[in-house]
């Protein structure tokens, strides 16, 4: 489960802004009763760490979840320190995951890597990894042996058809995948009228989408996840959530799975501008 929402406010089609903290612990505390074991969080998502760190407090460390955060872009402090904070803002005795937050603060930050591993070695980090965004940038930290788990973009757009082949050889190299991304920031549920200037630009590969469900009859968001969560080659896919109710709705669509003509469908989808996937450029299209 993703936690940027626990500290920001995020997402195309988020209009209820940060999630307040009292709705953020009944999330965490379903969660937690429900076999969600992973968070996926960072320091630079506002208070986030706060707010799961005053989540654990009371619960002893086999109750609590494994974290995964990531180092900021310009990682100035110590690395030692940067952990050893983390670890107290969280309450927790050690961290599941320590990711690059971008390929350009992986690449700039190689020098770290020496204390990392020690961190690792010494059982404060059980898997270092990397958040990418493009397949370029893939490519290029498969064969690296400092890189456990790789984060990827995956969904109805960014699909097999855009980097399947790269998640196969991942896997084979031995390497831990997680998708994000799952529901493009929530652009799968803008209606195709929107004014979004993204939606007008992808609205023949939307409008394909929303056939797709509506001919098989469920909603886009069980689309959207069942997609993902079929893909042999992803070990653990993340999603953020805006209420307690929408994490109900998505452990319940998790449980589902789609026709293989469905997922063949989808796969045939491709988007010709890749940079229509990264919503970080949107403000520029």
């Amino acid at each position: 489960m993703g936690t940027v929402q626990l500290g920001l406010p995020y997402g195309i089609n988020n209009d209820i802004g940060q999630i307040s903290p009292s709705e953020a612990m009944k999330i965490l505390e379903y969660g937690r009763q429900n076999n969600i074991h992973i968070l996926d969080t960072a320091a630079a998502y506002g208070n986030s760490h706060q707010i799961i760190g005053e989540f654990h407090k009371n619960l002893m460390e086999k109750d609590k979840y494994k974290i995964i955060t990531k180092l900021q872009v310009n990682q100035r402090k110590e690395i030692r320190q940067t952990i050893l904070s983390f670890l107290e803002e969280l309450q927790v005795n050690k961290l599941h995951a320590v990711l690059f937050h971008s390929f350009k603060s992986f690449r700039e930050n190689k020098m770290n890597m020496e204390s990392l591993t020690t961190l690792k070695k010494e059982g404060l980090i059980d898997f270092m990894g990397v958040s990418i965004y493009t397949n370029a940038e893939f490519e290029m930290v498969i064969n690296d042996p400092d890189v456990d788990i790789v984060q990827v973009p995956f969904n109805l757009l960014d699909n097999v058809n855009k980097r399947g082949f790269l998640l196969k050889r991942a896997q084979i190299k031995g390497k831990i995948i997680h998708s994000r991304s799952c529901f493009l920031q929530g652009l799968f549920f803008s209606p195709l009228t929107s004014f979004k200037k993204v939606v007008g630009l992808l609205k023949k590969e939307l409008a394909t989408l929303h056939q797709l469900a509506s001919k098989n009859n469920i909603s886009m968001a069980q689309l959207a996840l069942s997609y993902c969560t079929q893909q042999d080659t992803i070990d653990q896919v993340l999603i953020g959530v805006d209420s307690l109710e929408q994490l109900e709705a998505n452990i319940t669509m998790s449980r589902e799975r789609l026709p293989e003509e469905v997922i063949a469908a989808i796969n045939a989808i491709n988007v010709k501008n890749n940079d229509l996937l990264n919503p970080s450029l949107w403000n520029q299209l």
